[in-house]
C-alpha cells in the first residue's frame, strides 16, 4: 500500500503533486521503457514507487524480515543493488542498508518535501528506490532507506 497524501504547510498534497508526477529524466539509462510499458511490466505499487517516486507505507515490506545471505536487486531490471551483509534494522519501517554495491545506484537532490534530500535510483533503469541519510551505522554512517516494493531478494 502506498502513502497517498501528506500534509505540508497545512495543505494536503498527493505525492505525485509533490514530486511533479512522472519524474523528469535528464539522463539516459541502459534499460528504458515508456511510462505505458513500465505500467504493463510492473505491479501497480512498484510502478508508483519506481516510476513516480511514490513511497510505500512503513512496516509493510516482506523484505524487512529478510535475513538470508544474498543480494537485493532492482525490482524493475534485476540489477544487484545491495548485499545482504549491509542490511540492518534502522527501526524506520523500510529496508535499510549502510552501503550499495559498487556502481549500482545513482543519486540526485530531491526537493519533493520542500527540503533537500538525496534520492537514490537504480543506475541501470533509473527506477526510484528511496533516499539516503547520514544517520546510519559505521562504517559509512549512511542509511539507504529503500522502498521494499522497489527491491527483490535473490538468495545465494
Amino acid at each position: 500500500m502506498l502513502i497517498g497524501s501528506v500534509a505540508f504547510a497545512g495543505t494536503a498534497l498527493t505525492l505525485a503533486t509533490l514530486s511533479g508526477g512522472t519524474r523528469a529524466r535528464a539522463a539516459t539509462f541502459e534499460v528504458s521503457h515508456s511510462d505505458a510499458e513500465w505500467k504493463k511490466l510492473l505491479p501497480p505499487d512498484t510502478f508508483e514507487v519506481m516510476r513516480h517516486e511514490g513511497t510505500e507505507r512503513p512496516f509493510t515490506s516482506a523484505l524487512l524480515n529478510e535475513h538470508r545471505k544474498g543480494a537485493f536487486t532492482c525490482a524493475a531490471c534485476a540489477l544487484p543493488l545491495f548485499a545482504s551483509t549491509t542490511k540492518y534494522d534502522s527501526g524506520t519501517g523500510w529496508p535499510s542498508f549502510w552501503q550499495p554495491l559498487p556502481k549500482a545506484v545513482g543519486e540526485k537532490t530531491d526537493y519533493a518535501i520542500g527540503l533537500p534530500r538525496t534520492e537514490v535510483h537504480c543506475r541501470r533503469c533509473g527506477g526510484h528506490l528511496g533516499h539516503v541519510f547520514d544517520d546510519g551505522p559505521k562504517p559509512t554512517g549512511l542509511r539507504y532507506c529503500m522502498n521494499g516494493v522497489a527491491l527483490k531478494f535473490k538468495a545465494v
